[in-house]
């Protein structure tokens, strides 16, 4: 496993790790980036209209269309470290 993806498995279990929740802007900034990291570009059909949440979550991982994996993956470590420092 590198480096780096070893950071960011790490990263994601300590942002469960927090004392406190982040606000809702901060939460989608980290769903968004986990799976760009972890997946790629965003996949899946839209969620429906009423499913405030998913929509909210499916746009912020769409705004990050066509970011390298990589950069994501940093993007998510540096925002969990600002967190937990």
């Amino acid at each position: 496993m590198s480096d780096l993806k070893q950071e960011f498995e790490q990263a994601s279990e300590r942002v469960k790790q927090l004392d406190e929740r982040p606000d809702n802007d901060t939460l989608l900034k980290l769903y968004a980036l986990y799976k760009q990291g972890a997946e790629g570009d965003v996949s899946g059909e839209r969620p429906g209209f009423f499913d405030f949440v998913g929509v909210a979550k499916y746009e912020a991982w769409e705004k990050l269309k066509g970011t390298d994996q990589k950069e994501a993956m940093k993007r998510y470590i540096e925002l969990v470290d600002s967190l937990t420092d």
